[in-house]
């Protein structure tokens, strides 16, 4: 089956591809480093020739809503429109935990993820849409977007995360699988008060940086209810615990 990753050399999508391919699929990346430009839609018609299923990894550079929209919006519609000439059967796209109830109280980038999920659900194209909790790899750009001279505030709320590589694999399990027609979630095995998993990040790193936990402070723009990152019951747990995946890696 040939399998287009649209964000193909990206974090996931690079970890995805090999997995695809593992499973004895001919699996493509497809990104601005291979030619192909889903906003633009340079190189789409080319790389979607034959394509049985699009799985669709990539992510905006910008958090505010309106450039966040904005490529959601027309990367999206490339996507379903190109698809559909090259007879895609199967519309896979990642998103987050969270993102209905992010976009419904606050808009900003989640306004525009919820609109990517709306526009695929909208189409004519079978499709499922992935909801992952956040990545480990992406704790120190939590830190960073929080951090006010040397200190971190961070909003009183749980998280759920997980590894990069169970994300990965999540997606390839629905990729490889029939149509939902929905979301399917997915979300790391342990939940932590977001100021303490931050903190003990950024000290296994030797990052100086105070952490607090401020009921004011904001999450890329966003309030946060304190269970809004949280999956659904539902969903399905990955197996990489954070102290594992941690120790995994060798401090800064």
């Amino acid at each position: 089956m040939r399998i287009v990753v649209v964000g193909g050399t990206g974090l996931i999508g690079a970890k995805l591809v090999p997995l695809l391919a593992h499973a004895g699929h001919s699996a493509i990346a497809a990104s601005r480093e291979t030619g192909v430009n889903s906003f633009t839609g340079e190189g789409l018609a080319e790389a979607l020739e034959g394509a049985e299923v699009v799985v669709d990894v990539s992510n905006s550079s910008y958090t505010d809503e309106a450039a966040a929209l904005e490529f959601f919006e027309t990367s999206t519609l490339n996507l379903l429109t190109y698809g559909a000439a090259a007879g895609v059967k199967h519309h896979v796209a990642l998103s987050v935990v969270g993102t209905d109830r992010l976009a419904a109280t606050e808009h900003g980038y989640f306004g525009a993820k919820l609109e990517q999920e709306r526009l695929i659900a909208a189409s004519s194209t079978p499709y499922s849409i992935v909801h992952a909790t956040q990545f480990f790899e992406f704790l120190h750009s939590i830190a960073d977007a929080a951090t006010t001279g040397h200190i971190v505030r961070l909003a009183q709320a749980l998280i759920q995360p997980m590894a990069a590589d169970d994300v990965a694999a999540a997606v390839a399990s629905v990729a490889l699988g029939e149509p939902v027609g929905g979301i399917v979630e997915f979300a790391g095995p342990e939940q932590f008060r977001l100021d303490d998993l931050i903190r003990r990040q950024l000290s296994a790193h030797n990052d100086p940086r105070e952490v607090v936990a401020d009921p004011l402070a904001r999450y890329f723009g966003n309030h946060l209810a304190e269970t809004e990152l949280l999956p659904e019951r539902r969903a399905t747990i990955a197996p990489t615990h954070f102290e594992d995946w941690r120790l995994a890696r060798p401090a800064a």
